[in-house]
């Protein structure tokens, strides 16, 4: 079993036809996730060729959901596109929004996800700003790597995408039900918690790997979450231990202001309600395996 993402989903990409979408729709295809169209209104009507599988352009979001039943879109457009992209996606009332792009405004961010609120929270939105979902031997939506991990049944939610690609790696052999990169914009759509909760309801993922960074509270805010409602092992990183205060590592919510957001507090937090946490993602990746020998 997965979250959010199985081997039913039907996944249309909006930007399908700009280079970094033919890309990675040629490349999810071929990790077999079922991609049943895109999105381009300049391009309406017209079909496209990925090595013998013709994708049909639709002009809207809602014209691909009628005709193909899509109930996921994966998001490859410019940043000063994307809200207008997340927003179609939203009043077309589509499960699933995975935006990858980067360099989103965060007042662009906070403008869609306000009104997918308004709209009742119909959408699912992950991102932006993250490598997407991957549920493995089933669907992949995003730009997650298909070939780095087997299935199984251990959840992992993470803010920084290669750190999510170095965890499947460190547990391949064991495999993954569902992996999610949730970004590391100051907004984004699904938070740890989001995950966690998921992961908890899942009769099928026994544990779960969840991989923070420095900045902001979300990690302390998912220990309190942890405590109050999560029964399976939880095992967890930390990235930043070595980062200089007031500067921004990598994502631009990484980063720490006086003494809120540092990966000590971070830790700390975790350790306090029961979370294992590594020193490294190999340590991390070791504490789980330990978990997961006992089962």
């Amino acid at each position: 079993m997965a979250i959010w993402l199985t081997k039913d989903s039907k996944v249309i990409v909006q930007g399908m036809t700009g280079s970094e979408g033919s890309k990675h729709t040629r490349r999810m295809l071929a990790a077999g996730t079922n991609v049943v169209g895109g999105v381009n209104p300049r391009k309406a009507g017209q079909k496209v060729d990925f090595d013998g599988t013709e994708l049909p352009v639709f002009a809207s979001v809602a014209d691909a959901m009628k005709e193909t039943g899509a109930d996921v879109t994966v998001i490859f457009v410019p940043p000063q596109f994307t809200k207008a992209a997340v927003v179609e996606a939203i009043d077309a009332g589509i499960d699933l929004a995975v935006v990858i792009t980067e360099g989103v405004p965060v007042h662009d961010t906070a403008a869609f996800w306000a009104y997918n609120v308004a709209k009742g929270e119909r959408t699912r939105i992950i991102g932006p700003n993250c490598p997407g979902i991957a549920s493995p031997g089933a669907s992949n939506a995003g730009i997650i790597p298909a070939d780095i991990t087997g299935s199984g049944r251990i959840g992992l939610v993470s803010k920084s995408g290669t750190l999510t690609y170095q965890m499947m790696y460190e547990l391949r052999d064991i495999g993954f039900s569902t992996c999610v990169g949730i970004g590391g914009d100051p907004i984004i759509g699904t938070t740890h918690i989001d995950a966690l909760a998921a992961f908890e309801a899942d009769p099928e993922t026994d544990a779960v790997v969840m991989i923070g960074e420095i900045g902001g509270d979300a990690e302390e805010r998912a220990a309190e979450f942890i405590k109050a409602n999560v029964t399976k092992p939880v095992v967890g990183y930390i990235a930043g231990f070595t980062a200089p205060p007031g500067k921004t590592m990598g994502h631009a919510g990484a980063i720490i202001s006086g003494s809120a957001g540092t990966a000590d507090a971070k830790k700390a937090a975790l350790e306090a309600v029961g979370v294992k946490v590594g020193k490294t993602p190999t340590e991390t990746a070791k504490l789980m395996r330990e978990i997961m020998s006992g089962r």
